[in-house]
């Protein structure tokens, strides 16, 4: 007998965001296929290995597919932090942020992409590499064999719809294999805030405010909270785009500045500015992010990505950071 995977106090605080369809009969064990969920998720297992108890795999598996398209796993992240919020229990005043690698297991990929969708990505690549300037004069280019550069167009082809497919899929190549990269919002107290999800190959510095924008609390009153009282990153992020955002918005920048940064200010002298201002006991404080990523990856399917789509993975991200965030509420309570 598999054991359970939520408590009747979890369940009674989820089953409010599970939408229920305008006609037909109610889902039975519609508890039964969101617990088969999270267990596929917890153990990384597929999913036709699921127990009986959550009910036919097929049917839980269809069940993921609509909650993933109707937005029901980023609904219930986005409930759960409002209702911190309503209870007081949300802290903004240090976000921290910080991204960590995820391998992709091989059946993560052939992703399968629409055709449509496919011809339009193949006609942008090829009306990018015509732009580049191609090597050897006119002469050499003219006095290639036909057949062969038949061959080679055919052989670039396929390399590029290869590229594109992983492109798509948020997959990047690396001496490791396949990889995916998370990007993600902390707050004090190891709770995620927001995701932003890239290929492995993706820097970390460009998706700073990518990550920041996606924060939004919730009030009982008002509009919602998007602005952190300061934000804390490690020297991947010392950028002047960042910290000039920060500036702009009024959030306190804890950012350590690069080395190569501090040796070309000094050079310009009084033209380079000011040293960036840094509090030490406030990046501290850092390693709840990555304490957070921890907690995430205690689940399997997001320590390793067998999800060939990455709104699937992406969702079963969501699903660990709202019961990051249900385990927190509840004790609280108690």
């Amino acid at each position: 007998m598999t054991r359970r995977q939520l408590t009747d106090e979890q369940w009674k605080l989820i089953e409010p965001f599970l939408p229920i369809g305008e006609y037909g009969p109610y889902p039975e064990r519609l508890r039964d296929q969101f617990e088969g969920v999270i267990w596929r998720f917890r153990t990384g297992a597929q999913w036709r290995e699921m127990p009986g108890e959550f009910g036919p795999w097929p049917t839980v598996y269809g069940r993921f597919r609509v909650w993933r398209n109707a937005g029901v796993f980023t609904a219930l992240l986005e409930g759960l932090i409002a209702e911190a919020a309503r209870q007081g229990k949300t802290d903004l005043s240090l976000v921290s942020v910080d991204s960590t690698t995820v391998r992709a297991h091989h059946d993560a990929a052939g992703m399968i992409v629409g055709k449509d969708v496919m011809e339009a990505l193949e006609e942008a690549a090829a009306e990018q590499e015509e732009a580049r300037p191609k090597r050897g004069g006119e002469a050499e280019q003219n006095g290639r064999d036909g057949g062969k550069e038949l061959e080679r167009a055919e052989r670039r082809r396929v390399r590029r719809r290869r590229r594109l497919r992983l492109k798509e899929a948020l997959l990047g190549r690396s001496r490791g294999g396949l990889t995916s990269k998370i990007h993600l919002a902390a707050d004090r107290k190891r709770r995620p805030l927001s995701f932003v999800l890239t290929a492995g190959q993706a820097a970390d510095s460009p998706q700073f405010v990518p990550v920041l924008k996606k924060i939004r609390v919730r009030l009982p009153v008002g509009r919602p909270r998007t602005r952190p009282g300061a934000v804390a990153a490690d020297k991947a992020y010392s950028s002047r785009a960042n910290r000039s955002h920060l500036r702009k918005r009024g959030i306190r920048a804890v950012i350590p500045e690069k080395k190569d940064q501090v040796a070309n200010r000094r050079k310009k002298g009084s033209r380079g500015g000011r040293p960036v201002a840094f509090d030490t006991g406030l990046y501290r404080d850092r390693n709840t992010v990555e304490r957070l990523i921890n907690r995430l990856k205690d689940w399997r399917g997001i320590a390793t990505r067998f999800d060939k789509t990455p709104e699937s993975y992406l969702a079963g991200l969501e699903l660990r950071a709202s019961m990051i965030w249900l385990g927190d509420l509840l004790q609280a309570a108690d």
